[in-house]
């Protein structure tokens, strides 16, 4: 019973995680993007 809300909540944090630093890379990638059309003018 344990193992199960256990392995429960590690795919729920890796769901959560994964999510995180894929639209975290995705901000950073607008980021550059953006800023390297700044930079050309």
């Amino acid at each position: 019973m344990e193992k199960n809300k256990l392995k429960a909540w590690l795919k729920r944090i890796g769901l959560a995680g994964f999510l995180f630093f894929l639209i975290k890379g995705l901000v950073w990638i607008g980021v550059f993007i953006w800023a390297g059309k700044c930079a050309m003018g």
